[in-house]
């Protein structure tokens, strides 16, 4: 399923930003983030596999930023339909609804069995892991192309500032990383594809060498932090590395982050300490004066 991420209710927003989709992380479904509309499609190729393998049979998500991706025309290489087909053969699966054999599907589970339903869940998602990296393996083979797993470090070995985040942003940001750089900056962004399942042991490998780490997404949990930055704090937590920790939360209803906002993020992080957890939370671009 594609996703065209929008903001939430109330007050009515028809823009993008991932508070839709970073609520429901619960749902079951796989999660993955997308920077451009070439990743859209070839992902979408890619989703079917993972969600049609034997080991995980499981919903696939596409989130695509509102307006930013969905409603942006750019140019993508078509894969041939015959190259698609021989890549995603036909879909079979043990579950199959059948006149003849007649079974009932998600009909009730009581106490007794419920759980292990809920098990099965959480460890086919946990496959999916292993799998969308075979899968990313064989299209590029077939295709050309590759994303290269859940994250995708840029300029990260060495840096000691560090920019996580997801989705279209994620191309500003690496602009940012690549001027911090020239004028003598460690910079460097971590690009997160998937949020379920959640990829701790690449995140703590990604940021093994940083002191300063930042969060940059497009959602917050009232009263808490962002889903993404909860997740990042969570993995580090348990490693070797304790840098400094910022969440930044922007771009919510599809405001802009601009290029400056993404510098002075940047500029917060090289001076940042260990600090109380709800202190670590802050929105970019606040209007203070401005409605509600």
């Amino acid at each position: 399923m594609m996703n065209a991420n929008r903001a939430l209710a109330l007050p009515w927003n028809i823009y993008g930003d991932q508070q839709d989709s970073l609520a429901v992380l619960s749902s079951g479904w796989i999660q993955i983030y997308i920077e451009d509309a070439q990743e859209a499609l070839d992902m979408t190729i890619q989703g079917f596999a993972i969600a049609e393998h034997a080991e995980v049979l499981t919903p696939v998500m596409l989130n695509l930023d509102g307006f930013v991706l969905t409603h942006t025309y750019e140019p993508v290489d078509v894969p041939a339909q015959a190259d698609v087909d021989a890549f995603l053969p036909p879909f079979r699966t043990p579950s199959k609804m059948s006149l003849e054999a007649p079974t009932n599907m998600g009909f009730t589970a009581g106490p007794a069995h419920y759980t292990e339903f809920k098990v099965q869940q959480h460890r086919a998602i946990l496959r999916a892991e292993r799998v969308a990296s075979e899968v990313d393996q064989e299209f590029g083979r077939r295709f050309g192309r590759s994303y290269g797993g859940a994250v995708v470090p840029y300029r990260c070995e060495g840096a000691d500032v560090v920019l996580v985040t997801l989705g279209s942003v994620a191309g500003i940001v690496r602009e940012t990383v690549d001027r911090l750089h020239a004028r003598g900056v460690a910079a460097g962004m971590l690009k997160l594809r998937f949020m379920r399942p959640f990829p701790e042991r690449e995140i703590v490998q990604a940021l093994s060498t940083a002191r300063f780490v930042g969060v940059l997404e497009k959602d917050v949990s009232f009263g808490h932090q962002g889903a993404v930055f909860s997740g990042v704090a969570s993995a580090l937590a348990g490693s070797a590395a304790r840098p400094a920790l910022l969440n930044f939360v922007a771009g919510l209803g599809g405001r802009d982050i601009s290029r400056g906002d993404v510098e002075q993020m940047f500029d917060q992080l090289q001076g940042a300490t260990v600090q109380p957890a709800d202190e670590r939370v802050r929105f970019v671009g606040v209007q203070e004066n401005g409605n509600g």
